[in-house]
């Protein structure tokens, strides 16, 4: 196996043992969005079993007697030098090196974001229960039950009135 192949398939290989693939999708909320992670999932799959099986074995070795017995020892030995005299050069990487710390870079502000965005929806579903839980009560709430839920709107409505300010 050439030294690229190899790299290629062990670096999937390890890709696809570290994916988290049912945390993943736990996050999702719409069916569109599972139907695309499903397609992003099955495509991932598919590339990493081509990569497995096609970069992870070695070519079959050729068969030199076969050809000298029917083409002639000649042409035969001539291809073989040719082909023992080509040398595949070994892949280098120069990327992974420059672009590793721009990707964890881009881990760690991913985090933050997801944390964030976990905050802002538990905020979020905390607003809507409140929301919901007085729209049942609106019909028989007071302006003091209110008030005293929403304080900060109480000081302004007194404010106003104390400032003399009817909003014309």
């Amino acid at each position: 196996m050439s030294g690229a192949g190899k790299k290629v398939a062990d670096v999937a290989f390890k890709a696809s043992r570290t994916i988290d693939w049912d945390a993943m999708a736990k996050v999702l909320v719409s069916d569109a969005a599972r139907k695309e992670f499903s397609g992003l999932r099955i495509a991932f799959d598919e590339v990493n079993s081509q990569l497995q099986t096609k970069f992870s074995q070695e070519p079959e070795p050729i068969d030199w007697d076969f050809y000298r017995k029917g083409i002639g020892s000649g042409i035969v030995d001539m291809y073989k030098t040719a082909y023992d005299s080509i040398e595949i050069p070994k892949y280098v990487d120069n990327v992974t090196p420059e672009y590793k710390p721009k990707f964890d870079a881009l881990l760690v502000e991913l985090k933050e974001a997801e944390q964030k965005s976990l905050k802002e929806s538990e905020r979020l579903e905390k607003e809507i229960t409140d929301v919901q839980e007085i729209s049942k009560k609106l019909s028989t709430m007071t302006a003091d039950e209110y008030f005293e839920k929403h304080p900060e709107l109480k000081k302004k409505f007194d404010d106003e009135i104390r400032n003399d300010y009817w909003g014309y």
